[in-house]
């Protein structure tokens, strides 16, 4: 399989259908997710991941994303999306993908971003939508939708999100001190020198305190798809080491690991 870059876009050819029973242009027919409705005004000028495996769905979706104005970006594996969402206001995200279990990308993204993410799915049993809102997400949707109600469940989300705090610039532990905008780690009043994953490696287990974080979800986050089994321990040695006390960094056995905070 062909590995997709997350910076790909994908096709947008516009889906075909009945015409409309009044002629109207091209760039004027607004198609929608069940084949029905009519066109959905929303506030334009979002950045929105589109993550899906069924090209269909997901050239439809973009299509109706950009007539709306937004900037639709598509990816269809679940690593490409833990790349992409930094740079995204807003992810819609099904579950079946091909490389990742959407619900692993779910909590990945939201361990490390605030960005709201909408599930999209044809997964729609009451368990599911539970399940996929314990992951962390905003919203969820299942599939066969509604163009107007998925752009008023973004409207709805994208509010909420609009009144919450700005994330937390600085994160303090005990004795660590983060800046996350400079990048700066300080024990007890000195600075730490950390690399560049060294860095995201502590600031994704300082960001959830009193959260088992499993390797798995770290090598994702933190490394995306180049990585090696051994990779999170030796970071894991080398943070401990720098930042004098074995006991700032916690393993849980078959799990994963946490933030922890030695007295001394």
């Amino acid at each position: 399989m062909t590995h997709t870059s997350a910076q790909a876009l994908l096709d947008t050819r516009p889906p075909t259908g009945p015409a409309p029973a009044v002629p109207r242009s091209a760039e004027e027919r607004e198609p929608v997710a069940t084949g029905h409705g009519a066109a959905v005004s929303m506030p334009s000028g979002r950045r929105v991941l589109v993550v899906d495996a069924d090209i269909s769905c997901a050239d439809s979706l973009v299509t109706q994303l950009r007539r709306h104005g937004h900037e639709a970006l598509g990816v269809r594996r679940g690593g490409d999306a833990l790349r992409a969402h930094e740079d995204a206001d807003l992810v819609l995200l099904d579950l079946e993908l091909p490389d990742l279990d959407g619900l692993e990308v779910c909590r990945a993204i939201r361990a490390a971003s605030r960005v709201p993410v909408i599930i999209v799915t044809a997964r729609a049993s009451e368990l599911d939508c539970v399940l996929g809102l314990q992951a962390g997400a905003d919203d969820y949707i299942a599939k066969p939708y509604g163009l107007r109600e998925l752009m008023a469940r973004i409207e709805a989300v994208m509010r909420r999100a609009e009144w919450q705090p700005a994330a937390a610039r600085e994160i303090r532990h005990g004795r660590l001190h983060i800046d996350v905008g400079s990048r700066e780690v300080m024990v007890g009043g000195e600075e730490v020198a950390l690399t560049r994953k060294e860095f995201d490696l502590l600031c994704l287990l300082a960001s959830h305190p009193d959260t088992v974080i499993p390797r798995k979800q770290l090598l994702q986050q933190v490394w995306g798809d180049s990585w090696s089994r051994r990779t999170v321990d030796t970071h894991v040695s080398s943070l401990r080491g720098k930042l004098g006390d074995s006991g700032w960094i916690v393993t849980v056995r078959g799990v994963g690991f946490m933030l922890g905070n030695p007295s001394r």
